[in-house]
């Protein structure tokens, strides 16, 4: 697999030191969303459904660094939205990595040539170049026309430049397994550092609802594209095995939403990085109030279908501590595409969907209309 040894050393004793202190739940990776603006408007997209209002605001270069101190997670992602189109995303990138965090930004690259020049090539940074399979399948994943062609030469671009370059690849029910295998043996080719492969979640403000994958269909498109790569061994992977072989339907897990915290413009999102349940003022706050034990597949109906990396990659490295010869195991054989699979969790008990979103979307634009407003106290004393 393509993560840096050293960088695997370092997280790796960053989760030991985390369970000799007896903590049960900590954070691994802090998606940091400092705006939601886009420059794109991706049929499968959750979230940019928002008023103009909301997606003109940003998260300013102390909130973002406050919110890695608060965290303290030892890897740092910052998506969006498009980060690119947040002025300040050099300086969070540099207080980052000054801070030791291994900063990661995931950016469609459209403005990648414009602004590569107010970034520096560093081993804790690397850029996460959205890329959804090949030509045809990018731009239509996209809804855009000529993305692919971009992307691909921002890519290369910055890879010519010293840095480091991976690309994030979401897959839908349409994908078909002989194309993905393709794409992976093009970018493998284009040099890059890694590939972090995941099904697309449901999100139900998302424009297109008819091609999100279930659980089912998610494993057998997964072991179909393995199988064509030696087990998956054949490309550079930016995720672990384990969770990989989660993909592919040989394993179960509870989902770990702790793992990824987020800090978006309405605050600390619960529970995690797909929903939007409520917010918290603080980390601490997020991690000791959050009904954690109300979310999850088999537990709340919106997590039904996930699979997404944001919230099983931390139970792949839970598993990997407590066995690690499961790790050794797929790193030699590779991920078993066929025989039966896993067992996994019943959604008969599951609890009905709760939709929130036009509710804190209200109060977040109340918010907005209120700090916005003339402060006429002053005047009114002086009256």
């Amino acid at each position: 697999m393509a993560i840096p040894v050293l960088q695997a050393v370092q997280i790796g004793g960053y989760v030991l030191r985390q369970k000799v202190q007896g903590k049960r739940r900590f954070p691994l990776v802090l998606m940091l969303e400092p705006l939601f603006r886009c420059n794109l408007a991706c049929a499968g997209c959750g979230k940019i459904d928002y008023p103009d209002p909301i997606l003109n605001q940003r998260l300013p270069l102390d909130e973002c660094l406050h919110a890695m101190d608060e965290c303290g997670a030892p890897v740092v992602v910052i998506a969006g939205g498009e980060p690119l189109l947040h002025k300040e995303l050099p300086q969070i990138v540099e207080g980052g990595i000054a801070r030791g965090k291994y900063i990661t930004v995931c950016t469609n690259a459209l403005l990648l040539e414009k602004q590569i020049s107010k970034f520096k090539p560093h081993r804790r940074f690397n850029w996460s170049i959205h890329l959804d399979g090949d030509q045809e399948m990018h731009d239509k994943s996209v809804c855009q026309k000529g993305v692919y062609d971009r992307a691909v030469a921002a890519l290369k671009l910055a890879k010519s430049k010293g840095f480091r370059v991976t690309i994030n690849c979401t897959l839908f029910n349409d994908a078909d397994p002989e194309r993905v295998a393709k794409f992976l043996d093009d970018v493998k080719g284009f040099g890059i550092e890694g590939a972090t492969v995941s099904p697309g979640y449901a999100y139900e403000r998302a424009p297109d609802q008819q091609h999100f994958l279930n659980r089912a269909k998610t494993k057998q498109l997964f072991r179909d594209i393995f199988k064509r790569g030696q087990g998956g061994k054949k490309w550079p992977f930016f995720q672990s095995g384990l969770f990989l072989d989660y993909l592919a339907g040989n394993r179960t897990y509870e989902c770990t939403p702790w793992g990824n915290p987020t800090r978006t413009v309405f605050g600390w999102q619960r529970p995690c990085y797909l929903l939007g349940e409520g917010y918290a003022k603080t980390f601490a706050e997020l991690m000791e109030e959050t009904n954690w034990d109300s979310y999850g597949v088999g537990k709340y109906e919106k997590c039904a279908d996930c699979m997404v990396h944001c919230g099983f990659e931390a139970s792949a490295v839970n598993e990997s501590f407590s066995k690690p010869w499961e790790v050794l195991k797929v790193a030699i054989a590779g991920i078993r595409t066929d025989g039966a699979m896993a067992k996994d969790i019943p959604l008969d008990r599951q609890r009905p969907a709760d939709y929130v979103f036009s509710r804190h979307v209200q109060n977040k634009l109340a918010e907005i209309k209120e700090a916005e407003a003339p402060n006429t106290s002053h005047l009114s004393a002086a009256e």
